[in-house]
């Protein structure tokens, strides 16, 4: 047996010939992302003519990674920030006008717009939430997109988490209590008046989905009270009495999209009365529970098209023609038009049809137990065409951690795995989708128990025959890096090699510097799991697992990986790390890209950065050699 066809590394994260494709509200065409300049921009394609396609955005720095159409056909709107500085602006395109320039509907320095949505009551018009008042703190605005007009609905009073607009003048907003309990209160008269409250320990990252009905009277929610999983309930808005719309036995609702807004809501919604059609579960895999007769028949016909998961849904007003893609681990992107009156079926587009299925890895879903008997749902891909028998093994921590890891097409595992390598991704406890339990299971226990969960599954690879035990490099952004980091510091005989990418080197400090408008959402996440840095007691306990305070363990070779832009983890996180193992005489390799963030876009420095990691792996593993 023997490894498939080397890929380079720019064929694996180059842009994509197309992605991320939705229909115009009257179906008659599609939106999509393409390459214009070297980045992704929005193009437009008419589906029953043979009219060329015409790129209408046209942003040379970055790449464009959401819009929406509106409800009158001349206008769309994305979302761009400023080379990762996370300050996201709202633009407008005029569809009827190819060389009118984009017009930015929120022209203010040093702030950012959040939760872009467009009410089916109020045509021609976006509701979006915006700091440019006070850099702290979220007020709730109401957009007329044709004229650009901004209308304040309500100032911030506080710790606000988000604004929900119910309809007809009803506004809402989930706040914080002194003891850290989400608050859901109705806002009047200029003051918030209480709903409903939930333990904020139960949700670290706020309630979610949190969506109003199309009546207004009350919101869709992913409740987990009273219960281990996360199900579907409506809350009355007068009364706060939930009633459950939907659960399911063994999965929690999937909530990724709180954390990664390009994954799907897991609510999915009629484009025009926005009713309620279906709900999104996750395991293993995705489950999607049809909640409405007519939809369920679409819905089978739809996961008929592919053995993937459904990712990307968007149909027209009418709910006859759909657009929807798949997640797939080999294959991930493929879409699809449906046209639920005719059955007509048509491929779209595959996003990467340069990437051979058959040469990808398979990400197969395995089982581990951690050493206190928690259950650790997690991902072993392997490399094709040779004997999965003591390989080299890149664990890849997922970031976070209030995330998760989930069956797909990674790039970074298909890289590696391509390389030669086993590749294991686990949801060590603090990761989220696996219930309460797993999730609780994590306070207090950066550095401790979490990191355990990595090390039980690294000694999982290797009893199975899978892994080495001398060839283990560990690999893992935001929160992974800080897992990294640890990975070197607290068992630096464990690995063989680090790629650390905006990792946390100093939990204090990580804390200090986060931007002032996220740090009421600090509360029920970093507070309550790691603790107070204003605290002498609590912060001399968060640097004692900082790895910043063990560089003197660091033994390991290293890469370390940083974004200039990165407002979440500051390059003086990785700038500090670097300088005291220098400081020692300790060789240690660093990237710095001046024109990204904390989540890396523009292809070449992507290419750039794993074509280094590819390098650095292959020399430390001896792993298949680096080529470019």
């Amino acid at each position: 047996m023997a490894l498939p066809e080397r890929i380079d590394v720019e064929d694996f994260f180059r842009p994509p010939e197309r992605a991320g494709a939705s229909i115009s509200p009257d179906g008659t065409r599609i939106a999509y992302l393409a390459p214009w300049k070297g980045r992704l921009n929005v193009w437009i394609e008419d589906l029953d003519s043979d009219g060329e396609p015409r790129c209408v955005t046209a942003d040379e720095r970055r790449t464009v990674q959401r819009y929406l159409w509106t409800d009158d056909p001349r206008w769309l709107l994305y979302l761009q920030d400023g080379d990762g500085d996370e300050n996201w602006h709202v633009f407008r395109v005029d569809l009827d006008d190819p060389e009118a320039p984009a017009v930015d509907l929120t022209p203010f320095p040093a702030a950012t717009a959040s939760d872009l949505v467009l009410p089916a009551a109020r045509p021609g018009k976006a509701v979006l939430q915006l700091n440019a008042r006070n850099v702290a703190e979220f007020d709730l605005h109401e957009l007329d997109i044709a004229t650009g007009e901004l209308t304040t609905l309500a100032e911030n009073p506080g710790p606000v988490l988000g604004w929900l607009y119910a309809g007809a003048g009803r506004l809402f907003a989930q706040t914080l209590t002194d003891g850290g309990d989400i608050a859901l209160s109705r806002w009047g008269d200029g003051e918030l008046h209480r709903v409903a409250t939930f333990d904020g320990g139960d949700y670290p990252m706020s309630v979610f989905p949190f969506e109003a009905t199309p009546d207004g009277t009350a919101v869709w929610i992913g409740s987990n009270r009273g219960t281990d999983r996360t199900r579907l309930v409506r809350l009355d808005l007068t009364t706060g009495e939930e009633t459950e719309v939907d659960s399911h036995p063994r999965l929690d609702l999937d909530t990724r999209a709180l954390v990664f807004p390009g994954f799907p809501s897991p609510l999915i919604r009629h484009r025009r009365t926005g009713e309620l059609l279906g709900a999104r579960y996750l395991g293993e895999r995705q489950v999607i529970r049809a909640l409405d007769p007519e939809f369920a028949a679409v819905l089978e016909n739809l996961e008929a098209l592919s053995d993937g998961d459904l990712a990307a849904v968007s149909s027209d007003e009418e709910g006859r023609r759909w657009v929807v893609s798949f997640t797939h681990d080999r294959d991930s992107g493929l879409t699809w038009l449906y046209d639920h009156k005719t059955g007509e079926r048509r491929l779209l587009f595959r996003p990467n049809p340069h990437l051979d299925p058959a040469a990808m890895a398979p990400m197969t879903p395995v089982r581990i137990t951690a050493r206190d008997g928690l259950p650790l749902p997690s991902y072993l891909t392997l490399p094709v065409g040779i004997e999965p028998s003591g390989l080299p093994l890149v664990l890849i921590v997922h970031g976070g951690p209030w995330t998760r890891d989930s069956w797909g097409f990674d790039k970074s595992a298909q890289v590696m795995a391509n390389r030669g390598y086993a590749v294991l991704q686990v949801n060590f406890r603090g990761s989220t989708g696996f219930g309460k339990n797993h999730m609780q299971a994590a306070v207090g226990e950066f550095a401790g128990a979490m990191h355990e969960d990595l090390l039980d599954a690294v000694d999982w690879a290797v009893d199975q025959g899978y892994a080495d035990p001398d060839r283990v490099a560990i690999f893992g952004g935001s929160y992974g890096g800080y897992a990294t980091l640890v990975g070197v510091t607290f068992t630096p005989d464990r690995f063989a090699a680090a790629v650390d990418y905006v990792g946390i080197s100093n939990l204090a400090n990580f804390m200090r510097t986060v931007p002032e408008m996220a740090k009421p959402g600090l509360i029920n996440n970093w507070y309550h799991y790691v603790g107070d840095p204003a605290d002498p007691a609590q912060e001399a306990y968060m640097l004692a697992r900082s790895p910043i305070t063990r560089v003197d363990e660091i033994r390991t070779p290293l890469l370390v990986v940083q974004g200039a832009n990165d407002v979440r983890v500051v390059q003086a996180e990785s700038d500090n790390l670097v300088e005291a193992l220098r400081g020692r005489g300790v060789e240690v390799e660093y990237l710095v890209f001046d024109d990204e963030g904390h989540l890396f876009t523009n292809p070449e420095n992507l290419i750039t950065m794993f074509r280094a990691a590819d390098r650095f792996l292959a020399e430390h593993l001896d792993g298949r050699p680096g080529q470019e």
